[in-house]
């Protein structure tokens, strides 16, 4: 099945970086503000979701989905879901990573949402790719020369880091000591990521 993208209102300074991320046949769902990004982005909405607080409803000739301004759900909370509905199971999410931390740690959130229902995410922004690593082994390429394993959620334990300069064997990592930040990817390897229990944050940063 398709691949469903979900556009925030978060600023995107590299618009070029981003298109080369998405693929022809994408399912995209822009979230209000997200439609500011439309013309630079050069995709065309499947379906637009928002309450329209902070961008005016386009009224295209697309699915739209109008929102009350008082609810649980933030819009692009309510896309993820609403694509969850569809029965996508892959999904980037990309303008969602930007000045208001509390929408962006909200946002990074999703990413534990996907995996915890058996889905597939990933977050894009003009610095880095972020995914959850737990059931499957991930790997780091070294175009990424750096990343970062943060703990979100409950206590990780049985982290094997291999192909980095700072390796681990059947590690733990808390929430309350983040000493995962700032690995690096030996020259000319690729490194691998796993974890037997809980979920990690992992953060691939892009080479300047």
């Amino acid at each position: 099945m398709k691949r469903c993208v979900i556009v925030g209102g978060a600023d995107i300074n590299n618009y070029s970086l981003i298109r080369e991320k998405l693929c022809t046949d994408d399912y995209v769902i822009f979230c209000d503000s997200g439609l500011k990004h439309m013309e630079q982005l050069q995709v065309k909405p499947g379906l637009i979701v928002g309450d329209f607080d902070s961008h005016e409803n386009p009224n295209m000739d697309v699915e739209t989905i109008v929102l009350p301004r008082e609810k649980d759900d933030t819009d692009t909370v309510y896309a993820v879901k609403e694509a969850v509905k569809r029965g996508f199971d892959d999904f980037l999410l990309i303008g969602v990573i930007g000045a208001r931390l509390d929408h962006t740690l909200g946002n990074v959130s999703i990413l534990l949402y996907l995996n915890s229902i058996g889905k597939t995410g990933r977050i894009i922004d003009d610095y880095s790719e972020m995914e959850i690593v737990s059931h499957q082994p991930v790997y780091i390429h070294d175009e990424y020369p750096f990343f970062s394993l943060l703990n979100i959620t409950g206590l990780a334990k049985g982290i094997t880091i291999t192909g980095s300069k700072y390796p681990l064997t059947d590690a733990e990592i808390s929430c309350e000591y983040q000493y995962g930040i700032s690995n690096e990817v030996l020259p000319g390897e690729k490194a691998a990521v796993s974890v037997k229990e809980g979920s990690l944050l992992l953060i691939r940063v892009r080479r300047e």
